[in-house]
């Protein structure tokens, strides 16, 4: 089947965000392990400093004129938003099951849509609510509400949802004009500014075990955003939003090798909802439709 230019870039853009989603939920089995001794502000200041260290190479290579920018607000609101909701998806991750930490952290696509079309007006289709609510009911599937999908620490991940979300639109709207290192680069800046503030109170010496986990969270994460980003700039966040999902089942395959946590038949039929939710925004879907 021959796809036209714009649908070979939804394929790409899907796969970017896939893998970006694989090597999210990676880091999410890193940041799990660190959790047991390591707070969380240190653990969200190693994942914002670290990814500074990503980009030496492009400044060797590219110059530091590579890294000016017109769009320094929408950079920090970018950076603010996406921090506030790291601190949440953090604790989720230490506290839940980490298949269940992944739900609510990336419910993020049940909003993508109305804040894109909030923000950067685009059109919201069918399909796209369809695969939103499809992915949704797949999520209460996996949470299960008598297993703590409203208690206070679901509460924070789906809070941390809803700013993951703004920020996605946030770095759609960014890659208009930026390119996805640029947005990836400020994002880790910003983010090390901050975060060293609460971290500065609690610094402690750290055993190479710890170490270990939080440098490779810090690559792991600052990478699969190098590929969200790129994802974000080929397709409409609305329409390849809901490929997130997918490391919700990452996540489960994680912690059923290293926690032995085995999902129940919800889980499974909530597995396959979400994959359904892909379904339904890939462009072979879409083009199929139209003929």
């Amino acid at each position: 089947m021959n796809l036209s230019p714009t649908n070979r870039n939804l394929v790409k853009a899907l796969g970017f965000l896939a893998l970006s989603a694989f090597l999210f939920s990676l880091m999410g089995v890193c940041i799990r392990y660190a959790s047991h001794s390591v707070d969380n502000p240190t653990i969200v200041f190693f994942r914002n400093f670290i990814g500074l260290f990503v980009f030496l190479p492009i400044m060797f290579n590219k110059g530091l004129g590579f890294f000016k920018t017109t769009k320094i607000w929408m950079h920090t609101w970018r950076a603010v938003v996406g921090l506030i909701a790291m601190y949440g998806f953090f604790y989720a991750i230490a506290h839940l099951k980490l298949s269940n930490a992944m739900v609510f952290t990336y419910s993020s696509p049940i909003f993508i849509p109305l804040i894109a079309w909030l923000f950067l007006k685009e059109k919201i289709t069918r399909s796209m609510l369809l695969a939103a609510a499809i992915g949704l009911g797949g999520v209460l599937f996996v949470a299960k509400p008598d297993s703590g999908l409203f208690n206070q620490i679901s509460l924070i991940g789906l809070i941390a949802s809803f700013l993951a979300a703004m920020a996605f639109v946030t770095v759609r709207a960014l890659t208009s004009t930026e390119p996805p290192e640029r947005i990836v680069f400020y994002f880790c800046f910003i983010g090390t500014l901050i975060s060293m503030l609460p971290m500065f109170w609690l610094w402690r010496p750290y055993t190479l075990y710890e170490l270990g986990f939080l440098i490779t969270a810090g690559l792991l994460a600052n990478i699969s955003q190098i590929f969200m980003s790129k994802a974000y700039q080929l397709a409409p966040a609305g329409q390849i939003g809901p490929v997130n999902y997918i490391a919700i089942i990452f996540a489960g395959a994680w912690g059923y090798i290293f926690w032995q946590e085995v999902p129940d038949h919800y889980s499974l039929i909530g597995f396959s909802l979400i994959l359904a939710g892909i379904l339904f925004c890939s462009p072979l879907f879409q083009q199929r439709k139209k003929t």
